[in-house]
């Protein structure tokens, strides 16, 4: 479908896109923001009431849920799905394959999960294969190398829990 025709049927359903953003898919909810310079490819589904940051790209096997925010200079890959409620503070790097090389394929893409209500602080790194725990905080700066449990918060890296949460 041509971004012209998309562009048109999102702006009917009130999804705000900026005129400098190349939004390809159709899958995105009432009320999303869409920002400069943020590229959304045709698959990628991503749901109401969202803010896609300037500079975020979001790649096809995209699942982004309701009331997420995620802020410039992410890139969301294949295989991550990101609940609702969500925040992804700056320059999240985001990852989906443990062994990358230049030009060789993975078989299978891992699957990296945000549950509902966590946080990711700035400049983070999330390996793939990832669980963030719902209501879970990771400090900025931190390199996530294994699941993060709900409610926790976890800093440093490697990213070590330093407590849990009481309540939200």
């Amino acid at each position: 479908m041509k971004i012209t025709i998309i562009k048109f049927i999102l702006k009917a359903r009130g999804v705000h896109l900026h005129s400098k953003s190349l939004c390809e898919s159709k899958n995105i909810g009432k009320g999303t923001r869409v920002w400069a310079f943020a590229h959304i490819l045709p698959e990628a589904v991503i749901g109401v009431d969202c803010n896609i940051c300037d500079s975020v790209f979001i790649e096809n096997k995209v699942k982004i849920g309701n009331r997420v925010t995620i802020k410039s200079g992410v890139q969301v890959w294949d295989g991550i799905e990101i609940s609702d409620d969500v925040f992804i503070g700056p320059n999240v790097t985001l990852t989906n394959d443990k062994y990358p090389r230049s030009r060789k394929w993975q078989d299978k893409i891992l699957k990296t999960t945000i549950e509902s209500g966590a946080s990711i602080g700035g400049n983070s790194t999330i390996l793939p294969g990832i669980t963030i725990g719902a209501n879970a905080i990771v400090g900025a700066g931190s390199v996530v190398t294994k699941n993060v449990k709900p409610n926790t918060i976890v800093v440093g890296n490697p990213a070590q829990m330093i407590r849990v949460k009481n309540g939200k």
